[in-house]
């Protein structure tokens, strides 16, 4: 039975966790600065609306003393690079979380169905060519393009007679994620002075976050996650098999339209700002699924606020050494190791 207070209690912790967790990471930096002095530089940011004569306007409540260049840095600096990899692992997670259930399979991740790869694919061409074709969209917008168009791709090779079977689906997907990689392999021949930056994307990073980036993906992060969590009771049913879920209601085709479209648009939109992450819509969803178990109304908020944690913790990690290493090899050293711890107690087993 659906416990709404436990799924309340476990997001508010798991939304507080995140908090600290943010805190934490925008002291940590070449330059070090107090958690206190980042509380009151994000405090004055604050802003309230007040009406006025003039119509509405906004007011900025506090007013604390805070030195320029340490407001800078939270506010400009750190903050949208936090902001950023919330979303972005918020993203990852629910995509992660849709496509285990989808597939009924804790092995599965959002990049299955191509859509990582297809978004590597659009990158690596907008670096390689753009310089010499100025036609050629920026990077965000090649690699969101390619990796939805991958997504759709392996979709229509799947669908066969009015139906998508999830074992055609997985198939296909693996068949054009490998076509995409050889392709990824032969668009960095032609690189140039250009391999270091394209190699560097395809590790996964947030070294380049800004507030448009942020601007960018939370809507998509957001609305998304409504999405599938109005779906989170057919996902639910889905589990039990889809020749069961007719009987009981559900739409399968239809469902399963909409829960590959938003998986497939919440991963393309966390790619093209971040590269290739790896290992958060794989690791976190099944280690939530331990702990909350495996309803998706409970699974999926918990899920996607972990997940939010999860990256921003690895980047801080990954940038609190004397060198800054992409976030991608510290969620794949993290996330790999513990899989496999998992998967030798037994913990990983069919959904």
């Amino acid at each position: 039975m659906y416990d709404r207070a436990r799924t309340v209690a476990w997001s508010v912790g798991l939304a507080v966790a995140l908090a600290l967790v943010a805190l934490v990471s925008a002291t940590i930096g070449p330059v070090s600065i107090p958690a206190g002095t980042v509380a009151k530089a994000v405090l004055n940011e604050v802003a309230l609306p007040t009406l006025s004569g003039a119509g509405v306007g906004w007011i900025r409540p506090f007013r604390f003393t805070v030195e320029s260049s340490d407001a800078v840095i939270v506010t400009e600096l750190r903050l949208p690079r936090i902001a950023l990899g919330a979303a972005v692992g918020f993203a990852l997670a629910t995509a992660g979380t849709v496509m285990q259930g989808f597939f009924r399979n804790p092995m599965a991740d959002p990049s299955i169905i191509g859509v990582s790869t297809g978004a590597a694919v659009g990158a690596v061409a907008a670096i390689v060519f753009r310089p010499a074709i100025p036609l050629v969209p920026n990077l965000q917008a090649m690699a969101f393009g390619v990796a939805l168009l991958a997504g759709f791709a392996v979709y229509l090779i799947a669908r066969e007679g009015g139906r998508t079977p999830v074992a055609t689906l997985l198939l296909a997907g693996v068949a054009v994620q490998t076509f995409l990689g050889a392709v990824v392999s032969y668009t960095l021949l032609f690189a140039g002075d250009s391999l270091e930056r394209a190699v560097y994307w395809l590790m996964g990073h947030l070294h380049a976050a800004n507030w448009g980036k942020v601007g960018a993906v939370w809507p998509v992060a957001v609305l998304g996650f409504a999405v599938t969590f109005a779906y989170a009771r057919d996902l639910n049913v889905l589990l039990v098999g889809e020749d069961d879920a007719q009987t009981l209601g559900v739409e399968v085709e239809r469902t399963k339209q909409i829960l590959l479209v938003v998986a497939a648009v919440l991963t393309a939109a966390a790619v093209a700002v971040a590269g290739v992450i790896g290992f958060v819509g794989l690791v976190v969803p099944h280690v939530m699924r331990l702990l909350v178990g495996p309803d998706h109304r409970v699974l999926l908020p918990t899920s996607a606020l972990a997940g939010a944690g999860f990256l921003v913790a690895t980047d801080t990690l990954a940038r609190a050494g004397p060198a800054e290493v992409p976030v991608g090899i510290v969620t794949a050293a993290l996330g790999a190791p513990f899989f496999l711890y998992l998967l030798r107690s037994r913990e990983v087993h069919s959904l």
